[in-house]
């Protein structure tokens, strides 16, 4: 084993990027020179000034086997070579990253393989990239690892360097866990994950699966994006998973479709084909997940069936090399290449080809043009991440024109909506979405095109990375007062008819105390919430974990104040009492619930259990540590069986247990309802706060107090800036009513 990073020394970049390959191209020229050219790529694009603006770094793979490369600077950023072996690019990369990962990660389309070596080979390479990282890192410096062939490092980063913000994005999909479990080294995978403060997804489901793989296999509460992961010192670590889909760099694709040149090239493309009156267009890098193979059996079977004629139609089918060492990878060319040939000697004639087939790759401008030539876009993906192939054409068409048909199974299809939608198994689905595209009106074409550049231009990858690391840096170091972004927000928020402020309390209106009892909003906190009350359109709510009675005590909330507690399981709305209204089913498992741990905790000294409105705590403070983790375990174990359906919460020395599942984005919804509120703000501190912040909609606004990932748009420091903030709404909104009624 090679030594991990923990030896290692603080560098001094302030943001570190670290994927399997450097965003630079190596290149020898005759006469020895050499030299290094910027990749193109969305990736690259996106992170290149933030990099340049932040003292960045980029820790990654030259693509040069066996050479040690010194780091140097590329057009203004820091490049840190990681020195890969043939050994390792065959065992690490080839093995386990691509034929082992690679296949279990895409629904097992192809069968994966499991060797120990690749795996050893894959931890050490893992552990060579962290180590880089974290030597290049400055203290309190923000790591972004991308992509399956660097799950470990997160947590290697973390056990070395905990001062770190670490965020991690799976450019892949993520697998069911049905699937996920086959993977002999599934907990380690999940445990270097877990090491970062953020994952992304590319889609809502595989942020889902990842979820249900960590509670099934670790046992971790998991709460709407939010997973606790216990950490050493008995407290707990928030990581949010979350799907962050990416995108590319519209406007450069338009403008690229818009110069003259590539316009020509277009129409040459369109000439040298025979001009056909449909050219129908696949770009593909030549794998399994792609479905090119379905796809050349539809078509070939519409010329079959004479629905097409290959007079008029054309099918270009660029499938750029791939992996072409693996086994795989020479199988499937082998009969990409058998099938393209057959339905070439079938219906081709001396004039006009049935498919262009090319097996190499083109330079962007040269694919700008053929995505211009062609009328319709086939992406059939069997299984895909995102595929940016699909935005890419949509960018380019700026004359409003082309038909994209795509996969419901590639992520692009969650945002593409106004595409033709597919299932690439079904191929007589497929022909009739081909024959649909190819006949389908002007007037419609134009109509969904305008929608999916709409949506292109609107989530770019510079979006996508300002999403991403908003969420894992905003508060990083939270200044004092209120951010003028904040401000404007409010202002425009103090227009609707309707507003919910609904206010966490713990650490939101009140700092952490040591005695929860003890706890007290900020001074002024009650006159400002009094302001708010008065003003007409206005409700406010208190959304606490405490339960009702505990925050009633601490809050001394106005009557006018609308209560939920115990994450939304207690509510007192416009009504004296509190409601809770447990059914028969539940009381039994409560009862249930309070024999098994009076049996298993009764008997420990320094354990005792605490009465929670909707079930039962058990707490192991004043017990050894032994022994508490022992009850610990065993109710867990034993409620698991018994009682599967409970929802249960780690804390500190403590185990809760609740018979009836709710969140504070429950309790907010509610609350959304009882008020007809058209615009809601919500503040709050904690983990728990993040399930509210995640039923936040459009024209809603989330705060977030201190530092820590989060799903929050905006943020401040502390107690004192929230009653700031409650300060200029009810400000704004009484100058907006003067306003009104002069």
């Amino acid at each position: 084993m090679e030594p991990g990073p923990d030896t290692v020394a603080p560098g001094h970049f302030d943001l570190v990027v670290v994927s399997n390959r450097l965003p630079v191209d190596y290149e020898l020229a005759e006469d020895g020179t050499e030299s290094w050219r910027t990749s193109p790529g969305g990736l690259v694009t996106a992170l290149e000034p933030l990099m340049r603006a932040s003292d960045g770094a980029w820790v990654g793979w030259p693509g040069v086997a066996d050479r040690e490369f010194e780091p140097f600077e590329n057009d203004g950023i820091s490049i840190v070579p990681v020195r890969l072996s043939t050994e390792d690019l065959e065992l690490y990369y080839e093995g386990f990253s691509n034929d082992t990962l690679w296949p279990l990660y895409h629904d097992v389309i192809a069968s994966p393989s499991y060797h120990r070596e690749w795996w050893e080979s894959y931890v050490r390479v893992n552990r060579r990239f962290a180590k880089a990282a974290a030597a290049a890192a400055a203290p309190g410096a923000t790591v972004w690892v991308h992509d399956y062939q660097l799950q470990l490092v997160p947590r290697m980063l973390r056990d070395a360097r905990p001062d770190l913000v670490i965020g991690f994005f799976n450019h892949i999909p993520f697998p069911p866990y049905g699937i996920f479990a086959q993977l002999p080294w599934r907990k380690q995978i999940l445990d270097g994950l877990l090491g970062a403060d953020l994952i992304g997804f590319q889609r809502l489901a595989d942020a889902g699966n990842f979820s249900r793989a960590v509670r099934r296999l670790f046992g971790y509460s998991t709460r709407g994006v939010a997973v606790d992961v216990p950490s050493q010192n008995g407290q707990h670590r928030r990581v949010i998973a979350k799907h962050f889909p990416i995108s590319i760099d519209a406007a450069a694709y338009e403008e690229m479709a818009k110069r003259p040149e590539i316009q020509a090239r277009a129409r040459q493309i369109r000439e040298d084909l025979g001009n056909p009156k449909t050219i129908m267009l696949g770009v593909d890098r030549l794998d399994y997940t792609k479905g090119i193979g379905h796809r050349i059996k539809a078509f070939g079977e519409l010329l079959e069936d004479g629905q097409l004629n290959v007079e008029d139609v054309t099918l270009v089918q660029v499938a750029s090399p791939s992996r072409e060492r693996v086994a795989t990878y020479m199988q499937l060319r082998d009969e990409i290449e058998l099938a393209v040939g057959r339905v070439n000697g079938d219906y081709s004639t001396i004039s006009h080809t049935a498919i262009s087939y090319h097996h190499h790759g083109y330079p962007r401008e040269e694919m700008v043009a053929l995505y211009l030539a062609a009328d319709v876009m086939l992406v059939t993906a069997l299984r895909d991440g995102m595929n940016l192939v699909a935005k890419e054409y949509v960018a380019v068409r700026h004359d409003g024109d082309g038909v994209l048909v795509l996969s419901e199974f590639a992520g692009a299809a969650d945002e593409l909506k106004q595409a033709v939608l597919i299932n690439p198994h079904d191929i007589d689905g497929m022909k009739a979405a081909i024959v649909k595209s190819i006949t389908m009106p002007k007037r419609e074409r134009t109509r969904r095109m305008r929608a999916l550049r709409r949506k292109v231009f609107d989530n770019d990858v510079a979006a996508w990375s300002a999403s991403f690391l908003q969420t894992l840096t905003g508060g990083a170091a939270v200044p004092s007062g209120v951010p003028e972004n904040l401000v404007n927000a409010l202002r425009d928020l103090s227009q609707a008819e309707t507003i919910l402020v609904a206010l966490d309390f713990d650490g939101t209106l009140a700092p952490h105390v040591d005695e929860p009892e003890d706890a007290r909003a900020v001074d002024g906190t009650h006159d400002v919430v009094q302001r708010l009350l008065d003003l007409p359109g206005v409700r406010v709510a208190f959304v606490s974990g405490r339960a009702l009675v505990s925050l009633k005590h601490v809050a001394e909330p106005q009557t006018q104040v609308l209560l939920t507690g115990s994450h939304g399981i207690e509510v007192q709305l416009d009504e004296n009492g509190i409601e809770l209204g447990l059914v028969p089913a539940e009381l039994e498992q409560l009862d249930t619930l309070t024999r098994v741990l009076e049996r298993i905790a009764g008997p420990v000294f320094g354990t005792w259990i605490e009465q929670k409105p909707a079930g039962l705590a058990v707490h192991t403070r004043l017990a050894s540590a032994q022994d508490g983790q022992a009850v610990q375990r065993q109710a867990r174990d034993e409620l698991a069986e018994l009682l599967p359906s409970l929802t249960v919460r780690e804390g500190k020395n403590v185990l809760e247990f609740s018979v009836r599942s709710s969140t504070k984005g429950d309790a907010l919804e509610r609350l959304r309802v009882h008020t007809g509120a058209d615009r809601v703000l919500y503040a709050g501190d904690d983990v728990t706060d993040e399930d509210a912040f995640t039923v936040l909609g459009e024209g809603d606004l989330g705060l977030k107090i201190g530092p820590g990932a989060t799903l929050a748009g905006y943020r401040v420091r502390s107690p004192k800036e929230v009653t700031q903030v409650l300060a200029l709404l009810a400000d704004f909104r009484g100058a907006a009513q003067q306003a009104a009624a002069e």
